[in-house]
């Protein structure tokens, strides 16, 4: 059962997906949120070479836990990715995903200038592995 994991940014969504076994995250690409939301045909491809069973979307959740705005704005979002992809849905608290994924990458040795869209992915990664950990 594979698993795809979208880190909902307001430019550039990540991606990520499980192994078969649903127990591994692996970063996959960054796309355009409206290439996302609009169901475009790299995400398409996404959903036919891996078959998801079900969608984790990253919630970013205040430092106190509470949902906020932006968290409204990306829970919306991803109740829209999920209705058109007919796939279930789980949130994770994503509270400093990004933050980790662009330590992960400068401990990797990349520069600020390298990491723009990685960032994203990773973070994506990042999130699905949580959700895994926690199944």
């Amino acid at each position: 059962m594979r698993i795809l994991a979208l880190d909902i940014g307001e430019k550039r969504c990540g991606v990520a997906v499980s192994d078969a076994t649903g127990k591994i995250a692996f970063p996959l690409c960054t796309l355009g949120t409206s290439e996302v939301l609009e169901n475009s045909s790299a995400f398409q491809r996404i959903l036919e070479d891996y078959e998801p069973s079900v969608l984790v979307c990253g919630l970013p959740l205040s430092l106190s836990g509470t949902e906020n705005q932006q968290a409204g704005i990306i829970r919306e979002k991803a109740e829209r990715i999920a209705q058109q992809t007919k796939l279930p849905i789980e949130f994770v608290d994503e509270r400093l995903s990004s933050g980790n994924a662009r330590r992960i990458l400068r401990e990797s040795g990349y520069d600020a200038r390298s990491m723009k869209g990685k960032v994203d992915q990773i973070a994506a990664s990042l999130i699905l592995q949580t959700y895994l950990d926690g199944s």
